[in-house]
């Protein structure tokens, strides 16, 4: 089955149509720049623009940075604040004309990496990380995925945890890469003392260059890359669209 997988970032949006029984892009994925707290209507407008680069007119899945709850965004916290309480399916599927299921994009990744990816196949706890402007998570039991929110943890004085770690803290900082490795050290041990994952994959854009900053963490689960890297959230996205009820 081929679905259309759209991932909103806070400085990008990328989506591509999917091959949902092997997981993989049928085109290059079509990536737009946005602007810093993206309004819902620009954000629309942005993902009409994907879907009519591909002439899509079937089922679209939307991963997007934020708790949902069904259709709804219940937080928005490096993009617009007018997204909050905002039903995305209606907003995209207004602007589409096509079918749309929302799904956090963490969770996304998530369903991805465990269906297709770096965790195919392992009926253990696995913790995954996406590293971006923020920090997106979740954990998987026995391949079910569950989005949660771990990059809103307190850290440092009270800040979001992603104010640190994030690949944006990074750049936004300056940071070396041995010094934003060992940030991340500090966070995953904290992650693992409290939810003693068996394995954790990491995924983002940052995920790709991975050999310059895994050696700075050291943990005791398996630590891995996310095989889709960046392209996870696209891939999970239109595999939830199929699966949604």
């Amino acid at each position: 089955m081929k679905t259309l997988g759209i991932d909103i970032g806070g400085s990008a949006i990328k989506g591509a149509p999917v091959d949902t029984t092997t997981g993989k892009l049928l085109a290059e994925r079509h990536r737009i720049e946005v602007r810093k707290h993206l309004t819902p209507a620009a954000a629309a407008k942005v993902v009409a623009e994907i879907a009519a680069h591909f002439r899509w007119r079937g089922r679209i899945g939307v991963g997007f940075p934020g708790v949902i709850e069904k259709s709804t965004i219940r937080t928005s916290a490096n993009l617009h604040p007018r997204f909050v309480r905002c039903d995305g399916a209606k907003l995209f599927g207004q602007a589409t004309g096509c079918r749309v299921a929302m799904i956090n994009d963490a969770a996304a990744a998530g369903i991805a990496e465990m269906r297709f990816g770096a965790g195919r196949r392992f009926m253990g706890k696995a913790l995954l990380l996406t590293l971006g402007t923020g920090v997106g998570t979740c954990l998987a039991y026995q391949g079910v995925v569950a989005p949660l929110e771990f990059g809103h943890f307190p850290w440092k004085g009270g800040r979001d945890a992603e104010k640190f770690v994030s690949s944006a803290a990074r750049e936004n900082e300056d940071l070396s890469w041995e010094e934003w490795g060992g940030r991340l050290h500090e966070f995953i041990a904290e992650l693992e003392r409290l939810f003693w994952p068996e394995l954790i994959i990491l995924g983002g854009g940052a995920s790709a260059k991975h050999e310059r900053f895994f050696p700075c963490i050291r943990t005791r689960a398996r630590l891995v890359p996310a095989k889709f890297f960046n392209q996870a959230g696209i891939v999970g996205a239109a595999l939830w669209a199929v699966e949604a009820k």
